[in-house]
């Protein structure tokens, strides 16, 4: 039997579902929260209960919660109960379109359920890693004025200070960042100032535009699948 466990939010999507097998098959025992509220946001097309499917053919012992990270009560209850060896936060409403239509349900699914989630741990499990699938679009609309160079099959940034890709610390203030990026934005630094406030091995994960195949892909979000 595992030893060591693992929680994963937004368990049944597209990052999650791919982190719950990759710990499974690492050894640990695996909790999934998940309450396919991707079929809320962008309806039949986003369900992701054939997800779930996979995860329990495919993960021994898997246990799933469909708990609302927004209901404070019950996450802070599940992890003093479970006090996982490691958090792996994926959980989100991920569209920055969707979000201008319900910016009430995109702020508190994403800011507040990451608070929920980090006072839980802090609480209950301070020394376990704390892993948070930000997104890029925390840098708003910034990047776009950085200077770019035609190539001879492509785009480029002009100032070598970028060959490598944007540094962290590049500004995200005077910038215009969606609903969307300002709730993900908001929830980015919860997480760094857990880390840093109370000592918490947090980290933020800054990724934009992924896909995949155990996407449940819709125009709203997940347009590549589409």
């Amino acid at each position: 039997m595992p030893t060591q466990k693992a929680l994963i939010t937004g368990s049944c999507g597209l990052i999650g579902s791919e982190v719950s097998v990759y710990f499974s098959r690492a050894g640990y025992a695996i909790t999934g929260i998940d309450s396919n509220h991707r079929a809320v946001f962008f309806g039949p097309d986003g369900d992701t209960a054939w997800s779930l499917e996979r995860l329990r053919r495919d993960i021994p012992g898997y246990r799933h919660e469909g708990v609302d990270i927004r209901d404070r009560e019950k996450i802070l209850a599940l992890i003093e109960e479970l006090r996982p060896d490691v958090i792996v936060h994926t959980a989100a409403q991920p569209s920055h379109d969707r979000a201008a239509a319900i910016p009430f349900l995109d702020f508190e699914v994403n800011a507040l359920g990451t608070l929920h989630l980090l006072e839980a741990a802090r609480r209950h499990c301070p020394e376990s890693p704390f892993i948070f699938t930000s997104t890029n679009k925390v840098y708003g609309d910034r990047p776009n004025t950085i200077a770019l160079a035609e190539l001879e099959t492509r785009w480029d940034y002009a100032d070598p200070a970028y060959a490598n890709g944007i540094a962290e610390d590049f500004s995200i203030d005077q910038s215009k960042h969606s609903l969307f990026g300002a709730s993900k934005a908001a929830a980015d630094i919860l997480v760094q100032e857990y880390g840093r406030y109370f000592q918490m091995p947090t980290c933020c994960l800054r990724g934009g535009c992924l896909t995949g195949p155990n996407h449940s892909g819709v125009e709203l979000h997940g347009f590549l699948t589409t």
